[in-house]
């Protein structure tokens, strides 16, 4: 059997093992990279792990970092009711404020997860309370965290850019953070028409869901809530302790406001100096973050644990593991038989269904970082848009993480509002999930690969 095909085998079994049992790929692929490297091609340890990604890990662990302490100092929290009180008494806008939310909270570096986990109860209770359908809202927030998740300090993004930069393609960050954004902006609003949103457009409630969404936040993103009722509201919702009224409160509320202050002017510097001025963002984001920890080092405690050291396995592992692979050959076979098909256009779209099929269950992150050093070959041959695979098979692989199956739908479903019927919400979300798989890839095909304009 040659190196390409056992290759092949082995990262079927990696991504069916990962699926199955619960075990990180990256600790699978860093065994398959050994595996593969020194038994099969004779490498030593020093060639495996030079494709080791330190530029990637760098970043990955600045970015996740700046984010928990951003979370830990509540400059998420901040951000979250400030977006809040624009709903005002305008119930149509609660699931656009949460789509925004988790948008903006995954632009700056938070992984998808992370931040479905924080906005999902919050969206969620306001369904339950307002009537809102909740797989609208669900939904919503999921496709705001894939909305901002290929932004150039994202990590989906980072990850993507990463790859590609080791490469001989023309791509475009920002065609990739676009693509993402406007494809699952579209589908929140379609999802907004068809879910009932038009008929909440005439509903109408006080000013009570501002004091409520502050409440509930201050719970669900780990502020200082206190014991005291909101005065005046009889509603058995608890907030800020200061029953007195002696400013005790509102003095400690300044103390905690410099350093978020501090940090908002931290994410704005990272995309200044980042994005601007093209420094690496690892160095800048974890240098950011240092100066934060240093403003407020009660806020970095327990910084490093929040770091998704999962996620980092996971990428820091495939991206080896490509690496060998590349060494047995395996991206240029799997390159000349694409290639060999003579349709490329056919070729991409069956990238981006095999992208979305996979991802339905496995990560997505590591579904990209498999298949994008494979097409790269592919796409060098000029016979169609780089640049419009790419983000076709970015967008296939990552909307159809509003399955149930994936972290991200099974954070809604576990927070669906008291009184509604899980096995019923649980049918709606695989439903839904069903028709983004088979349709998305599709769609994406469609608005990026065939017009030929990316």
């Amino acid at each position: 059997m040659s190196a390409p095909v056992l290759s092949i085998i082995i990262l079927a079994a990696m991504f069916l093992l990962a699926t199955v049992l619960p075990l990180n790929m990256g600790a699978l692929a860093f065994v398959g990279a050994f595996l593969l490297g020194s038994v099969v091609l004779g490498m030593s340890t020093n060639d495996i792990l030079a494709n080791f990604p330190g530029g990637l890990f760098l970043t990955i662990v600045g970015v996740t970092y700046l984010f928990a302490i951003a979370q830990n100092n509540g400059t998420i929290d901040l951000l979250v009711r400030g977006a809040v009180k624009m709903v005002g008494s305008r119930v149509a806008l609660i699931p656009w404020v949460m789509f925004a939310i988790t948008a903006v909270i995954t632009s700056v570096g938070a992984l998808s997860p992370a931040a479905v986990a924080i906005i999902a109860p919050i969206a969620l209770s306001f369904a339950g309370k307002y009537k809102i359908s909740p797989l609208l809202m669900g939904m919503m927030v999921i496709h705001g965290a894939q909305a901002g998740g290929f932004s150039p300090i994202a990590v989906y993004g980072v990850t993507v850019n990463g790859i590609l930069a080791k490469t001989d393609l023309d791509f475009s960050p920002t065609a990739l953070f676009l693509s993402s954004l406007i494809f699952n902006l579209v589908i929140a609003l379609v999802l907004f028409i068809v879910l009932g949103g038009r008929a909440l457009l005439s509903s109408k409630v006080s000013h009570f869901v501002e004091q409520a969404a502050e409440a509930r936040m201050s719970v669900s993103v780990g502020a200082n809530a206190g014991d005291v009722p909101f005065k005046g509201f009889g509603s058995g919702m608890y907030g800020p302790r200061d029953p007195a009224g002696d400013g005790v409160a509102a003095t400690k509320e300044r103390s905690e406001r410099i350093p978020q202050l501090v940090t908002i002017a931290g994410l704005i510097a990272l995309a200044v100096i980042a994005l601007g001025f093209k420094v690496d963002v690892g160095f800048v984001s974890i240098t950011i973050a240092i100066v934060l920890a240093l403003v407020s080092p009660k806020a970095q405690k327990g910084a490093i644990n929040k770091i998704s050291w999962s996620t980092v396995l996971l990428i820091c592992g495939m991206l080896t593991f490509v690496g060998v692979l590349e060494e047995a050959g395996t991206i240029e076979f799997v390159s000349n038989g694409v290639a060999g098909m003579g349709m490329p256009l056919l070729a991409a779209l069956l990238i981006c269904y095999i992208g979305a099929v996979v991802s339905a269950f496995a990560s997505s992150t590591a579904i990209l970082a498999a298949l994008i050093p494979l097409a790269v070959p592919f796409l060098s041959t000029g016979e169609i848009g780089a640049v419009g695979v790419i983000c076709a098979l970015a967008v296939a692989a990552t909307i159809v993480d509003v399955s149930p199956f994936s972290t991200n739908g099974a954070l809604v479903l576990a927070n669906a509002p008291e009184g509604v019927d899980k096995d019923r919400f649980y049918k709606q979300i695989l439903g839904y999930s069903g028709i983004v798989i088979v349709a998305g890839p599709l769609l994406a095909w469609l608005a990026l690969v065939v017009p030929g304009w990316l």
